[in-house]
């Protein structure tokens, strides 16, 4: 099976959490946008937004759905029902977790300029990076400590530690202070992060030029002046 997955060519964004799953996997894939512009799908199957993946005369969209379909084609999602909605449930929690690191720099709305909502921004961002990102990252951590065996899972790497050792990068690139200060309290979470560079594929994906640089057009973005987390804010 050749895979076709469509996705803005310029950023890494939702489509890199499907190219680490393809990559990790050796898959035959083509990154169809990276080559041409063409969009060009049935009517009756065009999905609400990028990214979507083709394989034959399937179409799926949504990161997370993508995910759940390659998962088990793939060898990176347990056999087991039970396995398979316990992985799609992490991914899911961090798309959420994803969601909100995007909101930091677009707290108002997508349509408008990052300089139209700066002010807003820094309040966003003071909130994520004290209170969100945190709990987040607690909760990740308790789940490791939980399949004591380096995986979300246990032994086997799944598309959620792909996408967990993204998050990672992503909020190191964007939140190099914020992030910085609290990775030495969840060395579990920064352990999986390494041991997913370190495997072969992953290693010579991130080594090539297939990766793209995190950048300002992203989901992760690095605007210093909302890397300097707060207090926590107050309950109201």
């Amino acid at each position: 099976m050749r895979y076709r997955l469509y996705y803005w060519p310029e950023i890494q964004g939702r489509g890199e959490f499907i190219r680490l799953a393809l990559e990790d996997a050796g898959a035959d894939y083509v990154d169809v946008l990276r080559r041409s512009g063409n969009f060009s799908l049935p009517k009756d199957r065009t999905p609400f937004a990028l990214p979507y993946l083709v394989a034959g005369r399937t179409v799926v969209s949504q990161t997370a759905t993508i995910l759940q379909y390659l998962g088990p084609r793939l060898g990176l999602a347990p056999k087991g029902e039970d396995g398979r909605l316990w992985v799609h449930q992490l991914q899911l929690t961090i798309a959420d977790w994803l969601a909100e690191a995007h909101d930091t720099h677009h707290p108002i709305g997508s349509g408008l300029y990052y300089e139209e909502q700066r002010a807003e921004a820094k309040r966003r961002a003071a909130d994520f990076l004290a209170a969100r990102l945190p709990k987040f990252l607690h909760y990740f951590d308790r789940v490791l400590r939980r399949s004591a065996a380096g995986y979300l899972l246990g032994r086997a790497c799944s598309y959620a530690d792909l996408s967990l050792f993204q998050m990672v990068a992503g909020l190191r690139y964007a939140f190099p202070a914020g992030f910085g200060r609290l990775e030495g309290r969840h060395g579990r979470i920064i352990a999986l992060h390494d041991r997913v560079a370190a495997r072969p594929r992953i290693a010579r994906y991130l080594a090539s030029p297939r990766r793209l640089p995190f950048n300002r057009m992203d989901i992760f973005r690095h605007y210093p002046e909302l890397d300097r987390p707060g207090k926590n804010p107050k309950k109201t």
